[in-house]
């Protein structure tokens, strides 16, 4: 039966419309991205990692503040850390806030995340691993799912042995990106190893790793049996292609389009971030949204240089003046920032995704 990620499917009684789901990245994942990534065809959006510890402990650095939106459902919440009451009071915390799903991080590489015990090391803990699952399982009724990489070590397998565990535990599903925490993100990934995990459970696995285009999405999806496939960095930047996978035809973005949509996002993320922090976060996503041979690679540095979000938006102006009407009519389509829910204190992130 040919592959359509149109079609929709389900985790615990959480309805999932399309076969995207786009991935939670640490430094990328804020409200606004999320958002885009529903508008343009991703049925199921994730936060970037919250810190379980740091909700304990309520005293740590806040590193940002959690804004659920209600075009953003279903959403899936990641929490990470290591220690099962920990994870569990952050669990309630996130459910409260609105989160229609909650996510475990068991995957991020990053070694400021391991050393506490968290992210990829419960790799190596099954009885910790499971415990967290159970506490958490235990704590929330929406469903819970678990994002895990292969193994820590090149060549591991201990996802397939995992996996069912965790089932057994309480997940609703499972995420696999099949490159070990050793690979950090080199290489390419093993999805062979993904086609056994979907054999071994019963429950729906969401295939993470290498789709960038539509016919990888069909052919991961095709070969492995995974309900779903997650994006990550090929929408950076790039909602079109969650379109284009969705569609199945290329869509080559105006450069009003392109400027229409940078500008919506600036404006989200100021709103959410504040201008100072704002600023420095929103570097990165110019030359994002400016690559792919949009605009002269000389305008991506004008912008980088530039002390306020307001005048990098001018500029955007200047250079696309029919981009004007576009954000108007984007803006006009945003719910009203003040029914957002705001999970004050949150300590979101900023290591690297998984």
């Amino acid at each position: 039966m040919a592959v359509n990620l149109r079609e929709s499917w389900s985790i615990g009684g959480v309805e999932v419309p399309t076969r995207l789901v786009l991935a939670p990245m640490a430094g990328v994942s804020i409200q606004a991205f999320r958002r885009q990534g529903r508008r343009f065809g991703a049925g199921l959006v994730c936060s970037e990692m919250v810190s379980a510890a740091g909700i304990e402990h309520r005293n740590e650095r806040t590193y940002g503040y959690l804004r659920v939106s209600s075009d953003e459902h279903p959403l899936a919440i990641q929490i990470f850390g290591a220690e099962p009451t920990a994870m569990a009071e952050a669990a309630r915390m996130v459910e409260a806030a609105g989160a229609d799903i909650v996510d475990m991080n068991f995957g991020c590489p990053v070694r400021k995340v391991t050393k506490t015990g968290a992210g990829a090391h419960l790799m190596e803990d099954p009885e910790l691993a499971c415990r967290v699952v159970s506490a958490v399982a235990e704590a929330v009724s929406v469903p819970v799912t678990v994002k895990m990489r292969r193994g820590v070590e090149n060549g591991s397998r201990a996802c397939l042995e995992l996996g069912p565990r965790l089932v057994e535990a309480g997940v609703a599903a499972l995420t696999l990106h099949p490159r070990s925490a050793q690979q950090m993100y080199t290489g390419e990934a093993d999805h062979a190893l993904t086609a056994e995990l979907v054999e071994r459970v019963a429950v729906p696995v969401i295939a993470s790793g290498d789709v960038t285009s539509r016919d990888n999405a069909i052919a991961v999806l095709e070969r492995t049996g995974a309900a779903a496939v997650m994006v990550a960095r090929g929408a950076q930047g790039n909602p079109w292609s969650l379109r284009e996978m969705i569609e199945g035809e290329a869509f080559a973005p105006t450069r009003e389009e392109v400027a229409a949509e940078l500008i919506v996002f600036i404006r989200e993320a100021v709103r959410e971030l504040g201008e100072q922090r704002a600023v420095g976060f929103l570097k990165k996503f110019y030359g994002w949204y400016l690559g792919h041979g949009r605009f002269p690679k000389p305008f991506k540095q004008e912008l980088v240089v530039l002390p306020t979000t307001e005048e990098v938006v001018m500029r955007l102006f200047a250079a696309a003046p029919g981009a004007a009407e576009l954000v108007e009519r984007l803006e006009a389509e945003l719910p009203d920032p003040a029914e957002d829910v705001v999970l004050e204190g949150m300590p979101i992130s900023v290591y690297g995704g998984g």
